[in-house]
C-alpha cells in the first residue's frame, strides 16, 4: 500500500476530500519525523512505538575483497508494535492460511 492509498481509504472512510486528506498525513508524517529528529519517542496506544536506536561504531568486511571497513556510529529510527497490534495481525493471518 502506498500513501496514496492510504489517503484513498482515508478519504472515502471520512468524508474529507483528498487534498484535505493528504495535508492530514502529511502532517502525521511530519510530526513523526521532526519528534525523532528531535530525539524523542512517539507512543501509539494500540498501535506501537516510533523510537531512535543508537548503532556503535564498528569494523566491518567488505564480502568482495575482504578489507576492512570502519563504520561509524549512527541513530536509525525503528517501530516497535504494541502487544495488541502483534496479537491482531497474528491473529488475522491465521485465519487466512
Amino acid at each position: 500500500m502506498t500513501k496514496a492509498d492510504i489517503v484513498n481509504k482515508i478519504a472515502e472512510a471520512t468524508g474529507l476530500t483528498k487534498v484535505e486528506t493528504e495535508a492530514v498525513v502529511n502532517g502525521f508524517i511530519s510530526i513523526i519525523r521532526d519528534t525523532l529528529i528531535q530525539g524523542e519517542g512517539i507512543e501509539i496506544r494500540g498501535f506501537g512505538t516510533f523510537k531512535i536506536r543508537k548503532k556503535n561504531p564498528r569494523v566491518a568486511r567488505n564480502p568482495r575483497t575482504g578489507e576492512k571497513i570502519y563504520i561509524p556510529k549512527k541513530f536509525v529510527p525503528y517501530f516497535k508494535p504494541s502487544r495488541d497490534f502483534k496479537i491482531l495481525v497474528d491473529n488475522s493471518r491465521k485465519i487466512d492460511s
